[in-house]
């Protein structure tokens, strides 16, 4: 389900999470049964538009290209040049106060989700941030908000040259969370 500009003004829309400056307003839309998540640029005036678009299209390649990876949600498309809607998976940002809460098996499998979006010639940069790694409700890790990511062609020269270098950066994220749960629940 991909929203119109229009849907966006309506009165079945959430803010998950205002905008303002260079970041885009995060909207939940309901359409019947349906529930997306709109990452919505639009707001600002005239001056950085094109700018604003090239990092919505930016975005959206690295949902692209993860399509299908179990911990990352469907991009459905583009509503205009400066939005875009996703598949909305509900769960609870990373943080201390999950420690106890989350399966066991967690980080050993965001540990692999991380290593699949690598594979898959994307690194986040992001993913230190807690609201960007969730605990979703089935007890998952979910990845979120790729305005920071780079995307490489799996097999070309940046993703065996480049990409294990930055990967650092997302491996490290995943030794924090590993860390901060650890400790809360001693």
């Amino acid at each position: 389900m991909i929203p119109s500009r229009l849907d966006l003004a309506g009165d079945q829309v959430e803010q998950l999470r205002g905008g303002g400056g260079r970041k885009p307003d995060v909207l939940c839309v309901r359409a019947g049964e349906s529930v997306c998540v709109v990452k919505d640029a639009a707001a600002g005036g005239r001056l950085g538009r094109r700018f604003r678009g090239w990092l919505v299209r930016r975005e959206l390649r690295a949902y692209e290209q993860l399509a299908g990876h179990p911990a990352v949600p469907r991009a459905f498309g583009r509503v205009d040049d400066l939005a875009f809607a996703l598949e909305y998976r509900p769960g609870e940002v990373m943080g201390p106060r999950l420690s106890g809460q989350v399966p066991g098996g967690f980080i050993p499998e965001l540990r692999d989700a991380v290593h699949e979006m690598h594979a898959r010639g994307v690194v986040h940069l992001d993913l230190r941030h807690r609201s960007n790694v969730l605990a979703g409700r089935d007890g998952h890790p979910v990845l979120i908000d790729f305005a920071s990511a780079i995307c490489f062609r799996p097999g070309g020269w940046g993703a065996r040259l480049v990409l294990p270098l930055l990967a650092w950066v997302d491996r490290r994220a995943v030794d924090k969370w590993e860390r901060q749960l650890r400790a809360a629940s001693s």
